[in-house]
């Protein structure tokens, strides 16, 4: 088992009006012994803008605006703008992010150059209904795929709405590789209830064709499905994958039902460096669970839920939501998580 310390709460909802219901799930990048937080600030009515901090250290922060870094600036995200992940690949910050309309939950890119000025890109997920993703997905090798990723149009069958124009595909949980691996980016995705890949040249590659193709051959890019007893409902990718002489260390989310209902736990995989695609093993426990009364209790109860990371020497500092309300944070010594996931089957 790996050594856990929990260091506790980092950031809270303030008395500002932009933040004054939650702060969880940041976007974590870091330069030296700076960490950037680029984190996902609630008001009343469960509106969602990015808010900034920055740290000195793992943990110390020496600055937090008072204003949110990115808003709501289009009807596709005019509920919220939520969960960001960051990247810079070459001399550009690649923000990929949660666009909520109210209805439609799907992934959406902004770039920065200073992560001060931000350029919006629009969503970058499938831009299909229900029943055209039934259909794609109909082509797709059945023996092959979890019979949950027909659940969200036989959950809107029952209710009429499978042929709902409006109700597109939810996508969430986008994350980039950090960098380009043989000239392409690599993102990661979560059609529910698995975690797929998707490699591309550039940007204007993911246009409704690529997608419906993507979607005929689906069975081909999902990386990592629900396999043991703590991810079961489903799972989702957490921060970067982080580069390792044995793999790509990639911290997701897996949640299951209880009798009090669904509890997240943060999870460990490895994956193959110069093919990401292939899962070389992955913690068949949790990695950290909602054991303290602020994961426990909160806006959403029984949540951490891992969105970034730091690395200062061999201690590894995951960045996490807590009960969907703060931000909190665990360590751990990389060596010794990398050695018991190669310690797997």
């Amino acid at each position: 088992m790996v050594t856990i310390e929990k260091l506790g709460i980092i950031l809270s909802p303030t008395e500002r009006a932009f933040e004054s219901t939650g702060v969880l799930n940041p976007g974590v990048y870091q330069e030296g012994n700076t960490v950037h937080f680029l984190y996902r600030a609630v008001q009343k009515g469960n509106r969602s803008t990015i808010g900034y901090a920055r740290t000195e250290g793992p943990i110390k922060i020496v600055e937090r605006t008072e204003k949110p870094i990115i808003t709501q600036d289009f009807d596709y995200e005019k509920q919220g703008v939520e969960d960001a992940r960051i990247v810079k690949i070459e001399d550009t910050y690649y923000i990929t992010y949660t666009a909520y309309d109210g209805i439609n939950a799907m992934g959406a890119l902004a770039t920065s150059k200073d992560l001060i000025h931000f350029e919006k890109h629009g969503i970058i997920t499938p831009k299909v209904n229900y029943q055209e993703y039934e259909t794609h997905v109909n082509f797709c090798n059945a023996s092959k795929l979890n019979p949950k990723y027909h659940e969200y149009y036989n959950l809107f069958a029952q209710i009429g709405l499978e042929t709902d124009e409006t109700r597109l595909l939810r996508d969430k949980d986008v994350v980039l590789f950090p960098r380009k691996i043989k000239g392409q980016f690599v993102l990661l995705h979560r059609i529910w209830p698995g975690i797929q890949i998707v490699k591309f040249d550039n940007w204007n590659k993911l246009s409704l064709s690529f997608w419906e193709n993507y979607l005929q051959n689906l069975t081909d890019h999902i990386i990592l499905d629900p396999k043991d007893a703590y991810e079961m409902s489903y799972i989702g990718a957490g921060g970067p994958p982080i580069e390792t002489p044995y793999g790509w260390l990639l911290i997701y989310h897996g949640v299951h039902e209880t009798t009090r209902g669904k509890i997240y736990h943060a999870k460990a995989a490895l994956l193959h460096l110069e093919k990401p695609e292939m899962e070389i093993s992955r913690l068949p426990y949790p990695l950290f669970s909602p054991t303290k009364q602020w994961e426990i209790e909160g806006e959403v109860n029984d949540i951490v839920f891992p969105t970034g990371h730091a690395l200062f020497e061999n201690d590894l500092y995951i960045y996490y939501g807590a009960a969907d309300k703060h931000i909190a944070v665990a360590k751990m010594n990389i060596n010794e998580l990398l050695l018991e996931l190669r310690q797997q089957p």
